[in-house]
């Protein structure tokens, strides 16, 4: 126990010697920072940094190379989840992005310090830098192959991903951009990286979805994020928010199932609103989960890429985004009297449970959000510009999203309002629940993401636009 305390009490000097090291390197140029300034900075004796770190270049290079390494692994981690080179493109900007937004210190050593051909060790650095930018080579690559991104010279396009993302961050570090703005902007570093490669926008004047208008229902946040996407690729969007999520009723049975995490064998996330309302309510109650003993399972890529920013691993992320994608790939494991616990929605289906009952696991499906009808200026100002708009397509996420337009729009015949438009549904659930009001369902996409609905979306239009 003692050596234990000892380990790491030297571990936490350790880390704040190279915290120093790193204030100091990011101010000043590597030749004018000295040992004696690292003890200064932590009032410490300039013998106790000797005893960590020999000298000042293995002082630099631990952390240098432990920052890239680290950044190289994130990557590796986020892109391996992605199953299509759109998505990839994605993880490796957005998390290359944040990675040096939370690490700004290092961002600005590396900025200045990589290509010192001074430094014995910028070798080892511009090796770790190559596999870096081998990484996006893959996706353009391969993006070129499916077709997704024109035809470009890809060490040029390197070179201009790499300058946009730092260019964002330098900006970023100078206007001391609060939280919320970092969010958002690495989606918009995102959209202007993609406009250079995706293979649709060879003249911008043609961009696939010029002309239509498209309603998007549901949160205000998703809508937000889905809306970008068109408007980028040329739509007009109206976002109706539909949804609005709150916490249940009651916690009480979901209190007493994570109270007991040993008893636990499998975690189900259907959605992010499950991961968020999960783990803000396990911290709210100072629930401990050993997430290396439990398979969790994530449905969809967004979904697994939010358990990853919660700290939580994923074991499983289905091919099919559905509940049969989830029976499917669980049923190659023995679920005898195992306990899958499924955090979810209050309206949640039950073809899930019964689908795992029926494998012989024990079910522990809890609500952890509810979805209400929201109210207010944003619905009513939605509402007034749907009337005086053409529109062209409406999108339906779910059964909520459709079934609560009917009361926020106060249709009373769905089948006459509907037959003016095309009805995207993003998955058979949502279409089922639309057909049942006699409404007509446009088209399904091939993937039940909204990137699968997009795709499908631009397809459908195209193929319209061709018969006409």
């Amino acid at each position: 126990m003692l050596k234990e305390k000892r380990e790491i009490k030297r571990e936490r000097k350790r880390e704040k010697i190279l915290e120093a090291a790193a204030e100091l390197f990011s101010t000043k140029h590597y030749h004018e920072v000295m040992m004696d300034d690292v003890a200064k900075l932590i009032s410490v004796a300039k013998g106790t940094v000797y005893n960590y770190f020999t000298s000042k270049e293995e002082l630099y290079f631990t952390i240098m190379h432990t920052r890239m390494e680290n950044l190289l692994s994130l990557l590796k981690q986020k892109i391996e989840l992605e199953k299509n080179s759109i998505d990839s493109l994605r993880a490796f900007v957005v998390h290359l992005y944040m990675f040096m937004m939370k690490h700004q210190k290092f961002f600005l050593i590396y900025q200045r310090e990589t290509l010192n051909g001074n430094n014995s060790f910028c070798e080892d650095l511009i090796s770790l830098e190559r596999q870096m930018k081998q990484m996006i080579m893959q996706i353009i690559s391969r993006g070129e192959r499916e077709g997704v991104f024109r035809k470009v010279d890809e060490e040029f396009a390197i070179s201009l991903i790499f300058g946009s993302i730092y260019g964002a961050v330098q900006r970023g570090i100078n206007s001391n951009l609060p939280n919320e703005s970092i969010v958002k902007e690495k989606e918009e570093i995102f959209d202007f990286v993609l406009h250079g490669l995706y293979s649709g926008f060879y003249n911008i004047k043609e961009l696939p979805l010029k002309g239509k208008t498209i309603v998007i229902t549901r949160t205000i946040e998703q809508s937000q994020e889905s809306a970008a996407a068109l408007t980028n690729l040329g739509a007009n969007v109206i976002i109706v928010p539909t949804l609005e999520i709150v916490p249940p009723s009651d916690w009480s049975k979901f209190d007493s199932v994570v109270s007991h995490p040993e008893r636990i064998d499998f975690i189900i996330f259907t959605s992010v609103h499950a991961v968020q309302m999960f783990s803000k309510r396990c911290q709210e109650i100072g629930a401990i989960i050993n997430y290396n003993r439990i398979k969790v399972v994530a449905v969809g890529n967004k979904t697994s890429s939010y358990c990853h920013k919660n700290n939580i691993s994923v074991n499983i992320v289905p091919e099919k985004f559905s509940a049969e994608g989830v029976i499917e790939v669980l049923s190659k494991y023995n679920l005898k009297n195992k306990v899958v616990f499924i955090p979810r929605s209050a309206i949640g289906r039950e073809e899930l449970p019964l689908g795992l009952k029926d494998l012989g696991a024990i079910i522990k499906s809890v609500s952890v959000y509810n979805v209400a009808i929201p109210s207010g200026d944003n619905v009513r100002t939605s509402l007034q510009q749907l009337d005086s708009t053409n529109v062209d397509l409406f999108i339906f996420t779910s059964p909520s999203t459709f079934e609560n337009f009917l009361q926020i729009a106060n249709i009373k015949n769905p089948f006459q309002y509907f037959s003016r438009f095309d009805i995207a549904a993003i998955g058979p659930t949502t279409k089922e629940a639309i057909e049942s009001k006699k409404v007509k369902v446009t088209f399904l996409p091939d993937e039940f993401t909204i990137n699968g609905l997009t795709k499908k979306i631009i397809e459908y239009y195209s193929n319209h636009k061709e018969k006409i």
